[in-house]
């Protein structure tokens, strides 16, 4: 018989499938303190909890039964990952339980938006009968700008359809054929943030994503658009937001989530008369309470039972003889997949893996997970993990295939990752470790290099002319970035040559524009490799 603490108040319906387990018996005790929690834990096999309950290493190490820690919900912030990994226990989260809910909130949101709801209730009931303040407009045959077509966006976008909007749809991970059965048409940022009636972001919050709506998109914005956000604070700047409807670009905004929550008293945000404002209620719902519950639920069944789960937010277990091969690649192929997917610019279709030498001989399935996590996190953000990498490639139907070689053309191992757009781009990044040296870039796309994934690095394509080395150093030089390392590949003398920059801190985005700008310089961009 196995045992289950829910030690958070979590739906009963949520959790009634293990309640009526034959094989399970269901323990509720919430509020208890860590030393009550330490005291009683090792009696159980499985620990559901929310967000109260602080699931610390100490919890686990007096868990000695413990096989599942399940979070009724999406974040894991309150549990101990690296503790969980290293005992062996699994850790399951419920990511798809609050997708209709915050679809249904962002309509929701738009439609006040459209009609100024909040705005004529609060007026109405103040005593004041005024219709003609709040002319509004229809949905209809306005133009919807989608940024993020993951799970929530996609539902966003289909019952936009329903009621006769015109989508556009943005995602790094979109492709044509995708967004034609999604009865939408692809577009860029740029297109959405000129074209769109209405926009609503759905994307997490990274360092691609963070004001990606900002002062700059503003200004070339149709006049009397509206923006929705019940995503992630700080994807819109807020400021730049507000001076847009001052300026009267903007007609209007509607917002679930803030930058800092919760916001200070004096965010411009609280009293603005063209702002609507929800404290974060995108997954309030009661049926969204029952989902996550109930999809939890589930999976911790099926890991007691020893049967297929998902939804797994740390490592599966892998046989030490395995790990201890595979360790020292891990940050390497990271980096690879991180690298190859900021320098391809269309939407990636497919991901190519190759392993060649000694690496063709194991299982290098966890590996691959960590290259397809460095390849969608750089768009996907921090949801991404070694387990989920998979799933996720395959739900935004991005291909991924692993072949194996023994020759590695010189070296012990090698990994090579290629990425294939859409429109028939391939970007390819390859790396080892040298003895001695750590991890080594020794390829990219057809040019030789050597050269270390560090944390800062720009890479420039260039016409391999006299001086343009020194022109180089020279603008970094007078804008205070120090060049560490320098490596230049090119295949014929005269030719196209890339040069790969280690610089000490972030480049301004105004110095690459200066740079691309320079004599002989086709581009150049900045790689992060965090």
């Amino acid at each position: 018989m196995y045992k289950v603490l829910v030690s958070d108040p979590i739906s009963d319906m949520g959790i009634q499938q293990l309640v009526d387990a034959n094989d399970v018996t269901v323990d509720k005790n919430t509020g208890l303190t860590e030393d009550e929690l330490a005291a009683i834990i090792g009696e159980y096999d499985a620990l559901l909890v929310r967000s109260q309950t602080k699931v610390t290493e100490r919890i686990m190490a007096a868990g000695t039964r413990l096989k599942v820690i399940g979070r009724a919900g999406v974040g894991v912030d309150n549990i101990d990952l690296e503790a969980a990994t290293q005992r062996g226990i699994i850790v399951i989260n419920a990511p798809d339980g609050n997708t209709i809910t915050t679809c249904e909130h962002t309509f929701a949101m738009m439609m006040a938006l459209a009609r100024h709801i909040p705005q004529a209730y609060a007026k109405t009931i103040g005593g004041t009968w005024d219709r003609k303040s709040f002319l509004g407009v229809e949905l209809r045959n306005k133009t919807l700008g989608v940024l993020g077509m993951g799970r929530i966006g996609s539902e966003v976008a289909k019952r936009a359809k329903a009621f006769g909007m015109n989508i556009l749809g943005y995602d790094p991970f979109l492709t044509e054929e995708r967004a034609e059965k999604q009865g939408v048409k692809l577009a860029s940022v740029d297109d959405i943030v000129r074209n769109a009636d209405f926009i609503t972001v759905h994307t997490p919050l990274t360092p691609e994503t963070r004001h990606m709506i900002s002062r700059p998109q503003f200004e070339v914005m149709k006049k009397g658009m509206r923006v929705i956000n019940c995503a992630r604070g700080g994807v819109i700047d807020e400021f730049a937001l507000v001076e847009a409807i001052n300026e009267g670009i903007v007609a209007g905004a509607a917002f679930d989530v803030f930058e800092s929550e919760p916001p200070a008293q004096d965010h411009p945000f609280l009293n603005h008369p063209n702002i609507i404002v929800t404290p974060h209620l995108g997954a309030s719902t009661v049926e969204a309470q029952e989902n996550v519950a109930i999809d939890v639920s589930e999976q911790v069944l099926h890991i007691l039972r020893d049967e297929p789960f998902k939804n797994a937010v740390n490592m599966p277990p892998v046989a030490p003889s395995v790990m201890n091969k595979l360790q020292p690649y891990f940050s390497l192929g990271e980096k690879l997949g991180s690298f190859a997917a900021q320098i391809t610019t269309q939407a990636v279709r497919e991901i190519h893996i190759e392993y060649a030498g000694d690496l063709s001989e194991d299982d290098t399935q966890p590996l691959t997970r960590y290259i397809l996590k460095g390849v969608l996190r750089r768009h996907l953000g921090s949801d991404v993990n070694i387990v989920n990498s998979m799933h996720l490639a395959k739900s935004r139907d991005v291909g991924f295939v692993v072949t194996k070689a023994l020759a590695t053309k010189g070296f012990t191992n090698l990994i090579s990752v290629t990425l294939k757009t859409q429109s028939g781009e391939e970007r390819r990044v390859a790396g080892t470790l040298l003895a001695g040296y750590g991890e080594r870039i020794v390829r990219l796309d057809q040019f030789p290099v050597d050269v270390a994934p560090e944390a800062h690095q720009v890479l420039i394509s260039h016409n391999d002319k006299p001086g343009i080395i020194g022109r180089v150093g020279t603008l970094l030089g007078q804008n205070d970035v120090n060049i560490a390392s320098m490596q230049v590949g090119r295949k014929v003398i005269g030719g196209e040559a890339i040069m790969i920059l280690t610089v000490d801190k972030a480049v301004p985005k105004q110095v690459l524009i200066e740079l691309a700008g320079l004599s002989d310089v086709n581009s150049a961009q900045e790689i992060v490799l965090e």
